[in-house]
């Protein structure tokens, strides 16, 4: 017994110091000091003495520096440059481009949760609310999505004149170029509620404000550009588009095969330096109807007219229109989704050298340049439209649930209904905490590389789930087409956002975890970066500071993992309020999980594991669920810690978590080394898989959240246009919808009636009068049911055609078709 003491005292003390990640030296005078006193009291010197000669052999040698770096960090750092995979010009930029922000807490294993909690409150300043109320409320109520998308493929003229007269393309632009200089929240903002009546609005103007010229200039543009293209793009005096996938670069793009080659050429009689280019791209938004075309391509000075270098790598440039040779103008057409997108085309196009963004010295730095504002566009564009889109699913199929009745009943009350309005909700209120969070991001001048890639993803993978809930719930109401249809664009729609800007597959199983477990952790780039330091004693220094604090990390996650996973994340550091201290405390145990399969991973399959995209597409999950989680729970303090959420909150928290659990269970089980795995098996989940998916009875607390007037609603329903309206069938349908639950109690007098055979009259107009008359229904009763009545008649009813009005549509488009060609 007295030896069992002993050695669950060194036990222990070296579990602590690990817990608590203290330092070397701390870690060695605990533990021998507990091995000392509980050897001596429980009178077991041999254990003792044979546990701290363990001990010191172990400690001394690591605590004596330069024998450490000689003999053991030496050995190592040869071994690391031979089995460290060497990273494409594509990987080394992205990962040396953006920042880390609160992600890289969630791959440390152990988040400083007070970090997350201290960062501002995002808000919109009265200016950007002012835009919000005035000229977006404005050009929301201009918009009609059958015009658009069915009789013109395009916007009305007087909406593009809105547009540019407001400024809608100049948001980012500052306002000493004439732009608006509104936060990345605002932009968000904006996108969201435009994003509400139409898709190809909120596509429109969202590329002017993400990756596109504008950006571009603002980072890298000489003087002399800013001030010509800056205040005219802000006016729409210049229309922008970005020119960068090809038939053979699409995700890859340092494989562009577009060039330009440095040479000269007489123009109006003067010898001028610059480029002739050739080039073939695809899927532009804007341009069709761009002024100005920024292009990617690949520069090449055979002659060394520029210098030493020949092939002088990816470079931007801004091309006028009127460049001759430019062909442009033809239109593709994604998904009935019309917002202008086609081809680029140029063969032997001569431009000067000053269309190069930034001058001549940026050339070759393209790929950096774009790295570096993808980051900041990706987690504002496509995040801000999907999260516009689950809003107004929440209000249409919320009010929709409540108002559409079979069997006597609303359909929000069948349980199959109920089970997609929970996801809607749930799924919803995540959706909106990911967007906000990184748009807040930006705000605080991070360029989030790894946060966008999540945004991304799973913004538009929840905005897929979610449409394709609504579409389930309105059943033959979404799917005839036309005026009445809210939601069947919308659907169709989902794919464009799957696709663009990094398709998901790859954005999954490249991106997240490729980018994030370099860029986020807290030791592995150092020890690559490392590599590259020319004096070796430097190298050598460096590598053994990052390698043992990296074997530190790593004990200490595994240690933290199974702790935390046999006490049931009961213990640890937390935040929050009584109520949501255990979601804390629950992320603490799979960040430490997390880093711990990753440092694991890492480890054993070394470069292999770049190739092992499922496994990493796991990790990326895990971390995604972490990132979204906390973004949940730190959008719940930043809206005072509404009670009314907490519903909302439990959904999509247990969601996160029992995908964290799956996607956890799914790498490890796949883990080609099986005696590896089954170890971190059993640090991970010491009893197991104990997490669950959201139950039946919170699901049913959500879906009542929806489908009833209330300040959760309001807050999921924040940035939806529902000011009724023509053309706003949403707008009225959540103003009728108060009228709908106050009449829900008479409904039920009235049917009790009705099935006692009260009535003679057949239909429901008749059978009104007859109550009010028998006195079962007062006069203000019985006129709430007719305007109900009426009113869920128009929200139910589908749209249908003559014959001759399809055909004529479809002649419409093709007559258009031929005109843009021509």
């Amino acid at each position: 017994m007295s030896v069992i003491l002993t050695l669950l005292a060194a036990l222990i003390a070296t579990g602590a110091c690990a817990y608590h990640r203290t330092s070397l030296r701390t870690w060695a005078v605990v533990t021998v000091v507990a091995t000392l006193v509980v050897g001596l009291v429980a009178q077991a010197p041999w254990t003792m003495v044979i546990l701290l000669i363990i001990e010191l052999a172990i400690a001394v040698p690591l605590l004596m520096i330069g024998f450490r770096r000689k003999q053991i960090s030496a050995p190592l750092l040869k071994l690391f440059a031979k089995v460290t995979p060497k990273l494409s010009e594509t990987e080394q930029t992205a990962l040396e481009a953006g920042t880390v922000g609160f992600e890289g807490e969630l791959f440390s294993g152990k988040p400083d949760w007070h970090e997350l909690l201290k960062q501002p409150k995002p808000v919109l300043s009265t200016e950007e609310q002012a835009f919000m109320d005035g000229p977006v409320e404005q050009l929301c109520a201009m918009l009609d999505d059958w015009q658009i998308t069915h009789e013109l493929a395009d916007l009305p003229p007087d909406v593009w004149a809105f547009i540019k007269k407001h400024k809608f393309f100049g948001m980012i632009i500052p306002k000493q170029y004439g732009g608006l200089g509104f936060s990345a929240l605002a932009h968000s903002a904006v996108l969201q509620k435009l994003a509400t009546m139409s898709a190809t609005v909120a596509s429109t103007v969202a590329v002017p404000n993400s990756l596109g010229p504008a950006e571009l200039l603002l980072h890298y543009g000489s003087d002399e550009q800013k001030n010509h293209y800056l205040p005219r793009l802000a006016v729409g005096e210049e229309i922008p588009c970005f020119a960068l996938t090809g038939p053979y670069a699409g995700s890859d793009a340092t494989s562009i095969t577009d060039f330009g080659i440095v040479c000269k050429q007489m123009v109006d009689g003067v010898e001028t330096l610059g480029l002739r280019l050739t080039f073939d791209k695809r899927y532009i938004t804007l341009a069709p109807i761009a002024t100005v075309v920024g292009l990617a391509f690949r520069m090449y000075d055979p002659d060394k007219l520029l210098g030493d270098k020949a092939d002088l790598g990816i470079t931007l440039a801004l091309i006028p229109r009127s460049t001759a040779g430019l062909e442009i103008g033809r239109r593709h057409f994604p998904l009935n989704i019309p917002f202008q997108n086609g081809p680029v085309h140029g063969k032997d196009i001569f431009v000067p050298m000053s269309v190069l963004i930034g001058g001549p010295e940026m050339a070759g730095h393209g790929w950096r340049m774009l790295v570096e504002c993808l980051s900041v566009g990706r987690a504002i564009s496509l995040p801000s439209n999907a999260t516009g889109g689950v809003r107004a699913a929440v209000a249409a199929t919320g009010a929709y649930a409540r108002m559409r009745k079979q069997f006597g009943l609303s359909i929000a009350r069948f349980e199959g209904v109920e089970e997609a309005l929970a996801r809607i909700g749930g799924l919803t209120y995540a959706t909106a905490a990911l967007s906000r969070a990184t748009a807040a991001a930006v705000d605080r001048g991070e360029k989030p590389a790894v946060p966008s890639a999540i945004a991304k993803y799973h913004a538009t993978e929840f905005g897929r789930t979610i449409a394709g809930d609504a579409m389930d719930v309105h059943g033959g109401k979404a799917v005839q087409l036309g005026p009445k249809n809210y939601a069947g664009r919308a659907w169709q729609g989902v794919p464009i956002a799957i696709t663009v800007e990094g398709a998901n597959i790859m954005t999954r199983s490249l991106m997240i975890f490729g980018q994030g477990a370099i860029r986020c952790h807290p030791y592995v780039l150092k020890e690559m970066q490392a590599l590259s330091i020319a004096d070796y004693s430097e190298r050598l220094k460096t590598f053994d500071r990052a390698l043992f604090g990296h074997l530190g990390f790593g004990v200490s996650n595994a240690v933290r993992a199974f702790t935390l996973g046999i006490t049931g994340s009961r213990i640890g550091d937390t935040a929050g309020d009584a109520y949501t201290r255990r979601y804390y405390r629950k992320l603490n145990r799979y960040s430490a999980a997390l880093a711990l399969c990753a440092d694991t991973f890492m480890g054993v399959l070394g470069g292999k594991l770049k190739f092992k995209e499922k496994l990493s597409a796991r990790l990326g999950d895990v971390l995604s669920y972490l990132y979204i989680a906390s973004a949940m729970l730190k959008r719940y303090e930043d809206t005072g810690r509404p009670e009314a959420d907490r519903p909302l909150l439990a959904w999509a928290f247990h969601e996160c978590m029992w995908r964290i659990q799956t996607a956890l269970d799914g790498a490890i089980r796949n883990f080609p080394v099986r005696p590896i795995a089954w170890l971190l098996r059993a640090l991970v989940f010491p009893f197991g898989r104990r997490e669950v998916p959201p139950s039946d009875r919170l699901g049913r607390r959500v879906a009542a959240i929806i489908t009833a007037p209330g300040e959760a609603r309001d807050r999921l329903m924040e940035w939806v246009y529902l000011t009724p309206s023509a053309n706003n069938t949403i707008g009225r349908m959540n103003e009728l919808l108060p009228d709908v639950i106050a009449a829900e109690p008479v409904e039920r007098k009235f049917a009790k009636a009705q099935k006692a055979g009260q009535f003679k009259s057949h239909d429901y107009n008749g059978q009104l009068a007859e109550a009010e008359k028998a006195g079962i229904l007062d006069a203000a009763e019985a006129a709430l049911l007719k305007r109900v009545r009426d009113g869920v008649f128009e929200f139910i009813s589908v749209d249908d055609f003559d014959p001759s009005e399809l055909r004529a549509a479809h002649t419409r488009a093709d007559k258009k078709s031929l005109a843009d060609a021509a």
